[in-house]
């Protein structure tokens, strides 16, 4: 069991002890100590802050603990019940609130559950206000509010809002995509996709959806993350239907994987690169991805006039690299598509509708599309993390080995060989360390990930 306080929010496993796991008793403590960090930066003494949640079996639960702490502390709650991350983001602007909590934990499975943070621009905490909360919730430094202090609770939805802010986008050709009159398979792993894929589907002219685990009762389907090898019954779906796409989600709707029409899929690395590229013809301009994201992003920004940067791993540095490198796009390898004419945040909607948009005015198949990047195979490893493991010590001695190579230590260590990279760093999101490596085939790809792992656990 396990409780994790990072640059991601506060996640954690349901029941068990306090202070280990993400109890009753620690929603309350974050939660508090959020709601003080918001009076105090924004100076309002009554903050409005929006809530959201994806379909998870805990999300009620861990809800209801939220907004009662928060009307505890005097905020005014918007509660937007079921709703995608990028919705909850969307609708703190709209709502003209000063933060927002997303009760989600992304792609873990169900025992898991989060509390992810927004600033008043709907984006997430930097790591500076992050430990400013975490600080306040163990040092117990918050106070409730008197009886005529409370704050109040209102309920909308968003959803609508953020369809509508999808389908007027310049570069979404809605016209373009009823007249492919194309056939659509998803796999939303009975959560909040379960809505709002379907809903934005259908007014982007879609007629033929073909739905696998639409129904959001949280009871996921399978393993929640995205993966080949979570999504076979899509890959079969795929060629029963001769559907001529697929889409899959995770739980909170914020990581979106493409397959083409024969049931394989596009890799999860190159749905930024997708989307981007098509982005990139019409508005030319920079992009940004995390240190563990593919370098076919930096080929095709390049190959269309542009700069290419890599930032941190976390969504908030990567949105912190696209604003100060103007990107027009950008976003995560696992397919994460931050597209800044929407908003900052990673957007499956948005991606949806700007590939459909790419296959109508192209006229090409997905695997035709896939098939015009640049090949590149990715290996993505763990090492589980024991408390004698000591992690900066061995990135340490790993630059030490490597010094030799092209050596980013912003996150963890990327070595940088002519032809391939290997990328370790402690996960903000689970106990481990993970490694990611890429060349231009999978057997390289594996074997400099196995490498690495090797000389760790020699200095282990």
């Amino acid at each position: 069991m396990t409780l994790i306080k990072s640059i991601s929010g506060i996640r954690g496993t349901i029941g068990g002890n306090v202070g280990e796991n993400l109890t009753p008793t620690d929603i309350v403590k974050f939660t508090a100590a959020y709601a003080t960090f918001i009076r105090k930066s924004s100076g309002v003494e009554k903050p409005k802050i929006v809530v959201g949640r994806d379909a998870r079996i805990s999300g009620n639960m861990v809800s209801k603990i939220v907004i009662g702490t928060l009307i505890g502390t005097g905020c005014n709650v918007v509660n937007i019940g079921l709703a995608t991350t990028p919705t909850t983001e969307i609708a703190v602007t709209k709502e003209g609130a000063n933060g927002g909590i997303i009760i989600t934990a992304s792609h873990n499975p169900k025992q898991w559950n989060a509390l992810k943070l927004l600033n008043s621009k709907g984006e997430f905490l930097n790591a500076e206000e992050g430990n400013e909360i975490i600080t306040l919730a163990e040092s117990d430094n918050f106070a409730f509010s008197m009886i005529d202090d409370l704050g109040t609770i209102s309920k909308k939805q968003y959803l609508q809002d953020h369809i509508n802010d999808v389908l007027s986008l310049d570069l979404v050709d809605v016209e373009a995509i009823k007249a492919a009159n194309f056939k659509v398979a998803i796999d939303c792993v009975n959560s909040v996709g379960g809505i709002a894929i379907p809903e934005l589907l259908y007014a982007l002219g879609i007629k033929e959806i073909f739905k696998l685990h639409c129904s959001p009762h949280g009871n996921f389907a399978h393993n929640p993350e995205p993966l080949p090898q979570n999504l076979t019954e899509l890959s079969s779906l795929m060629k029963n239907t001769k559907a001529n796409v697929g889409f899959a989600v995770d739980p909170d709707v914020d990581r979106l994987v493409i397959y083409a029409e024969n049931g394989e899929p596009f890799g999860e690395e190159y749905t930024l690169v997708a989307v981007s590229d098509y982005v990139l013809q019409h508005t030319p301009g920079n992009t940004v991805s995390n240190l563990s994201s593919s370098r076919a992003l930096k080929d095709i920004t390049e190959k269309n006039g542009g700069t290419y940067e890599a930032s941190a791993v976390g969504e908030v540095n990567v949105v912190a690299k696209m604003k100060a490198n103007n990107a027009v796009i950008g976003g995560e390898g696992n397919g994460g598509i931050i597209y800044p004419a929407l908003h900052y945040g990673r957007d499956s909607l948005v991606g949806i509708a700007l590939f459909l948009t790419y296959m109508a005015k192209s006229g090409k198949k997905v695997s035709e599309l896939r098939a015009s990047y640049p090949n590149y195979y990715m290996s993505k490893q763990k090492i589980e993390l024991t408390p004698e493991i000591n992690i900066d010590k061995l990135l340490e001695a790993i630059k030490v080995k490597f010094k030799d190579e092209t050596i980013t230590d912003i996150d963890g260590v990327k070595i940088d060989f002519p032809n391939k990279w290997v990328h370790l760093r402690k996960s903000n999101t689970e106990p481990i360390i993970r490694i990611y490596s890429e060349a231009p085939t999978m057997e390289e790809a594996q074997d400099i990930g196995k490498n690495i792992i090797d000389i760790i656990h020699s200095m282990i």
